[in-house]
């Protein structure tokens, strides 16, 4: 089959009989049309449309090594420097179709799913691991250009640090028995974005568990029996590309996923009952490589966006000319510029590991992963004073469609923009920081990868510190 299309896409998705619910109603019909949902498939479509489009067909695709189909580039395993560059291509033309601000485009999930088989032969031989199911349904994946969302988080029940769940009933999702056909699992996970969205859905242990029963890893079709995505509050605003440009077309939704003793065949088990395997293999695996190069890739380009809305602000009002307008957007420039460094030095310190591949080098990646959380609050907050009170009396679409056209026209003018154009600006940068949509984007960019505490500490763990220390021990001439 290879790469899809757009109608491919939504057709698929729409065939399927997930079980979503949102503001405490199951939805019937076809998901593709739920005011909900409608913006962020069409958007996700569009991007599938682009493989086939013959300005970037070469770009997005690559000859399947096994069909000879084109099929998305994500899925490419690098085995070069000039193969790794190639992935980050595709991957900046997909964020720039979307500004940047889909944290689930498709090639994340991708990746992902490229890294996990990469690694699998690091399974080979541990007890209850069976590698070869991730390396078939990467392939799967590959040829079929399936869609996925992921769960790695257990619900907040007590974040305390010595918390250890002993309800009756599971809360957090874990292994409740086994049979013949495979293992089944009841409870709950967070936070699955473009939940129901998907072809399929990802279960993957992280790490720091102690209970052998929440150590599994394993993907679903998205409409198994028992499983059900329960929505958060939806953000769209509303289908006006002029009131909502953004939350319009990329609000991708977060769900809760429940298991309700779900089934998992055999054959789509990667690992179970094992934290020592399910330990090593996160560690071990080119995972955190893959999809730190994929995420400061899109991180880039939303940041190019934020900067140009910025900039877009400044002409509007005309206040380029105070000092501190030019301080402020120089924090954002020097941000976008600290961030493209970090990537470049990633990938040429990319090296091969043991399976062949080039893994971008992980260091910067790690650097520019506990960046972008601390700056990418202060963007908004940069966007948010530059506006002012500008950001607070803004019309709707219909305002300018009515009797009182000719007032908006003549009180909300800028130096350099009618009313009109002007408020679409204004809309937009409220859009991005003020909205519901926008604030989720803020707090989506902080957690990303997780407590930005502990990502500092990851990065303070691994950091080859000991030449330094001694550097100063040799100054001083201490003994080592």
């Amino acid at each position: 089959m290879g790469a899809i299309n757009g109608k491919e896409y939504i057709n698929r998705i729409d065939q399927l009989q997930t079980e979503i619910w949102l503001d405490g109603k199951r939805i019937t019909g076809k998901i593709s049309e739920h005011p909900a949902f409608k913006g962020m498939i069409q958007t996700k479509a569009s991007l599938y449309e682009l493989q086939h489009n013959p300005l970037f067909q070469d770009k997005l695709t690559f000859p399947s090594p096994e069909s000879g189909n084109p099929v998305g580039l994500s899925y490419l395993q690098p085995r070069t420097k000039d193969e790794l560059i190639k992935r980050r291509e595709m991957m900046e033309i997909w964020a720039r179709h979307t500004h940047g601000l889909l944290g689930r485009s498709p090639d994340y999930m991708n990746s992902a799913l490229m890294a996990f088989a990469s690694s699998a032969k690091s399974l080979n031989n541990k007890e209850n691991s069976f590698p070869e199911n991730i390396e078939s349904l990467y392939k799967r994946a590959r040829e079929y250009d399936l869609s996925f969302t992921h769960t790695f988080i257990t619900p907040q029940v007590n974040r305390s640090q010595f918390y250890f769940e002993n309800s009756k009933e599971p809360i957090a999702a874990r292994m409740v028995g086994q049979n013949e056909n495979g293992i089944i699992i009841k409870g709950a996970r967070l936070l699955a974005t473009q939940g129901g969205l998907t072809d399929e859905v990802l279960v993957f242990f992280t790490g720091g568990e102690t209970d052998e029963r929440n150590a599994f890893a394993f993907s679903l079709p998205s409409d198994t029996p028992g499983l059900k995505f329960i929505c958060r509050e939806s953000f769209v605003g509303g289908e006006s590309s002029f009131n909502y440009p953004l939350s319009s077309h990329y609000e991708e939704m977060d769900t809760i996923l429940v298991f309700d003793h779900v089934l998992v065949p055999w054959e789509r088990v990667f690992f179970y009952n094992n934290i020592d395997a399910a330990d090593m293999f996160m560690l071990q695996s080119s995972f955190h490589s893959f999809a730190f190069h994929q995420v400061i890739t899109r991180q880039i380009v939303k940041t190019e966006f934020i900067l140009g809305i910025a900039e877009l602000l400044v002409d509007t009002i005309n206040v380029s000319g105070y000092p501190h307008i030019q301080e402020k957007l120089s924090e954002m420039i020097i941000g976008l510029e600290t961030m493209r460094a970090l990537l470049a030095k990633s990938e040429e310190g990319a090296k091969a590991d043991e399976s062949g591949i080039f893994r971008p080098s992980t260091i910067p990646l790690q650097v520019a992963s506990n960046v972008y959380p601390r700056i990418y609050p202060r963007f908004v907050e940069i966007i948010q004073l530059i506006g002012a009170s500008g950001m607070v009396s803004l019309p709707s679409e219909k305002d300018f469609a009515s009797s009182i056209r000719g007032d908006l026209d003549q009180y909300l003018q800028a130096a350099s923009r009618n009313a009109e154009d002007r408020v679409k600006i204004f809309r937009l940068a409220w859009d991005l920081t003020m909205s519901p949509f926008g604030t989720r984007q803020t707090q989506y960019e902080r957690y990303f990868f997780g407590d930005p505490i502990r990502l500092s500490s990851f990065l303070y763990q691994s950091y080859p510190k000991e030449k330094y220390r001694d550097l100063a021990t040799d100054f001083l001439k201490l003994n080592p």
